[in-house]
């Protein structure tokens, strides 16, 4: 016959049963020590399509700071949910990745859109705006058009960048120009056949060169790992100019799991190693339940 320390015992197991069972994820859970971030196009664009709402809810539920890559028609959106935007996005209409810096003829119109982008960060309190080198014809939506040679890119890119680097020094934000990869053809957010900025030596060059606090790197792992490899020492060799981080599995740019050949674990330690303090954004495609796959990504991010 059950006594009352035993109904008391039982009860109040059961009480903590069902508490953890309905519980939204702690975020003190985490280690601390990566400050996580959730790109939203990859689930916004794809699959389920989850909306501003949805994505900040999970990223605060996994106990993520961040949902980036998202329009200032939103940042109310997160600011309800104590989220910030890691990295904004350009302001550049279309496929923002073609038309870059490396060309002159888009300087005064990526100057105008990068810089209103600063202001508004500025504004919310947020760190940073994506930047890119640009597709290596004069005309990216032509591949017969003229090249414009890598010495031409490198002197172009120095050149716009800099007239963007004041601005964003008085405004306390952060340009943050992606390195990205060339092979993967078989989508076109895999890959970007085209782009002059695939050589991560080139682009560190040029960042560099402009010699600004304010221009930095934007280190996406997939990119890195596609063109080069050798990861943990790229981290090492970059890790004055480190503005950002992006994840993805290799091939694929799916999930963080064991099907992908990168040792994520050993990346990220590396950039807490080296001191680095910024975001870290998950910009996988899902290609299974993005839930799941985007809880086994900031785990395993949590070194």
């Amino acid at each position: 016959m059950p006594t009352r320390r035993t109904f008391l015992t039982t009860t109040a197991a059961a009480a903590v049963a069902t508490t953890a069972r309905h519980a939204p994820a702690d975020e003190h859970k985490l280690k601390g020590r990566v400050n996580q971030s959730v790109a939203f196009w990859c689930f916004n664009a794809r699959g389920e399509k989850w909306s501003a709402d949805k994505t900040c809810e999970v990223a605060k539920g996994l106990g993520c700071k961040s949902v980036e890559l998202i329009g200032p028609e939103h940042w109310d959106t997160l600011k309800k949910h104590g989220l910030v935007c890691a990295i904004a996005p350009n302001g550049m209409p279309g496929a923002p990745f073609m038309r870059g810096f490396n060309n002159p003829k888009f300087h005064a119109e990526l100057v105008e859109r990068t810089s209103k982008a600063i202001d508004q960060c500025a504004d919310a309190r947020f760190p940073s705006v994506i930047a890119f080198v640009g597709y290596k014809w004069t005309d990216p939506d032509d591949p017969k058009s003229a090249p414009i040679s890598t010495d031409d890119a490198r002197a172009n890119c120095v050149k716009g960048l800099k007239l963007l680097a004041g601005h964003a020094e008085k405004k306390g934000v952060t340009v943050c120009v992606e390195h990205l990869n060339t092979r993967d053809a078989s989508d076109p957010m895999k890959g970007h056949p085209g782009y002059q900025g695939d050589d991560l030596d080139l682009v560190a060059d040029v960042i560099r060169k402009v010699g600004s606090p304010r221009v930095k790197l934007l280190f996406d792992i997939y990119h890195v790992q596609l063109m080069h490899g050798d990861l943990v020492r790229r981290v090492e060799q970059c890790k004055d100019i480190l503005g950002h981080v992006h994840t993805a599995g290799v091939p694929g740019r799916g999930e963080l799991d064991d099907a992908q050949e990168i040792n994520y674990p050993a990346v990220i330690k590396k950039l807490v190693d080296v001191g680095y303090t910024g975001y870290v954004g998950q910009e996988f495609i899902p290609t299974r339940d993005p839930l799941a796959g985007l809880k086994q990504a900031v785990k395993v991010c949590d070194v």
